[in-house]
């Protein structure tokens, strides 16, 4: 008997107009935008992957929840649905609201890292190195050795190596690590998921010890997924159930739930602990607003509760990383190098090997970016040298060891159309790859530099 086809579990009920440039109107907005993906105006991208934070569709229920919004200044009705929604899902006592995820981790690493901090981790996002380089402490990359190499399969990628950690541990003492921090799913690494048995182990390792381990979990309900479909033991469990096992062995958590909570702004700071809450609170009044709304507005904060609610929903989970899958089955069919197996929020294109004449120092992954979008209006984000900045202290250059193109895909946004345009795009680069140059920066801000740097074409 024939399988039955699963289609999409919605509806459309509106649509946004878009349009396409010529290609050479692309090529003129792209050297006005110096090089940088960042600086285009969005109504001159046909199909926008740069992030899938903030860009996705909210439901009929999100919507319907925004009339909702209770705006009072203090003791919201709608922080307390908000507040309850997250305690039922994840199971921490005390949550603090943020406007987003960079926020949280402001409030968070102000009560926690100080100069000579040290943050093992499992390769830190940008903001999340950022937000603790600025303050002096030291990142330091404790994922497992298989996540390095693109070609390699491993189903839990983003996982921390136990033995990285404990290495790290010894070296520079319990007293100079006041938190571990555990990506799920781990962006940096390719949208690649932590698997339970990890995360069961790097909490007992964290107990050991008496050090903090919190979640960045800007895509928690993904990484929850993964468990589900890749781990033995959790293939009949639901997504709520993993949920809650996951968030049983941290001691906090950080979240832009412009992510998984399907949201165009906020995030918020969930623990366990009343006393890291009562120091957390008077860093988020001063950086962001009162305990009860902090920098949100009561309409969003219903929105993120009904998000929640929907993104830990299989079928929902099921048709958006099923329609990741098919944009890397495309364009591995078409030989493009990615790095596997699929990530759940986006699918990252090997530069190192997509554009080997580029030496990293000329940033390939953005000459592939640019690329792109001169050929089919499709705007991603680099992943590779420009976004690993230089060293805080020495100032050189320090490329990783994956130079990637990040194409991330909004929820419930695009349809296989549109996903079927960006491989016929990256096709049409691949076919004329010996042909592209590097670049060079012409201007660089101190820290997190792939936000606004300029480049040029380097012509050596």
């Amino acid at each position: 008997m024939e399988k039955m086809p699963f289609a999409e579990p919605w509806r459309i009920k509106m649509v946004e107009h878009i349009k396409m440039l010529s290609k050479e109107e692309r090529e003129h907005k792209i050297k006005e935008a110096d090089f940088n993906l960042f600086n285009l105006s969005a109504e001159d991208v046909y199909i926008d992957l740069i992030t899938d934070s903030g860009t996705s569709a909210m439901s009929d229920r999100q919507w319907s929840a925004l009339m909702l919004g209770d705006e009072a200044y203090a003791g919201s009705k709608s922080f307390k649905k908000m507040k309850n929604k997250i305690t039922e899902l994840l199971g921490f006592p005390y949550i603090i609201p943020t406007h987003q995820g960079r926020a949280a981790e402001n409030v968070l690493f102000s009560a926690l890292v100080k100069e000579g901090s040290v943050v093992p981790g499992n390769a830190h996002f940008d903001t999340t190195k950022g937000h603790i380089e600025f303050r002096k402490g030291i990142c330091v990359d404790c994922t497992i050795d298989e996540a390095s190499d693109p070609s390699v399969y491993h189903p839990f990628k983003g996982n921390l190596d136990p033995q990285k950690l404990e290495n790290t541990i010894q070296k520079y003492g319990v007293e100079n690590i006041p938190l571990v921090v555990l990506t799920v799913t781990c962006n940096t690494g390719g949208g690649q998921p932590v698997s339970m048995e990890n995360i069961r182990k790097i909490s007992e390792i964290c107990k050991k010890h008496k050090i903090k381990l919190i979640f960045d979990s800007a895509r928690f309900s993904e990484n929850a997924y993964f468990i589900k479909t890749r781990e033995t033991g959790y293939e009949n469990k639901t997504i709520k159930e993993i949920v809650k096992e996951m968030f049983s062995y941290a001691d906090g958590m950080t979240m832009s739930a412009k992510k998984d909570a399907i949201i165009n702004m906020g995030g918020f700071i969930a623990l366990n602990s009343q006393e890291l809450f009562r120091e957390c609170c008077t860093f988020n009044i001063i950086f962001e607003g009162y305990i009860t709304y902090g920098g949100m507005s009561g309409r969003d904060m219903e929105a993120l509760a009904v998000g929640l609610e929907e993104g830990t929903d299989y079928n929902y989970l099921h048709t958006r990383i099923s329609q990741v899958a098919y944009l890397g089955e495309q364009l591995k069919k078409a030989g493009i190098p990615l790095l596997e197996p699929f990530g759940g929020h986006a699918i990252y294109v090997d530069a190192l090997k997509f554009l080997p004449h580029i030496p990293q120092t000329q940033y390939p992954a953005q000459v592939l970016g640019v690329e792109l979008y001169i050929e089919a209006g499709v705007r991603g984000v680099e992943i590779g040298t420009v976004l690993a900045d230089r060293d805080p202290i020495t100032r050189a250059e320090r490329p990783p060891k994956m130079e990637l193109l990040r194409l991330a895909i909004p929820r419930r946004v695009y349809t296989n159309n549109h996903i079927d345009m960006i491989v016929w795009g990256l096709k049409q680069v691949w076919n004329r790859r010996d042909k592209c140059k590097g670049l060079k920066i012409t201007w660089e801000a101190p820290i997190m530099r792939h936000f606004t740097a300029t480049f040029c074409i380097n012509e050596k």
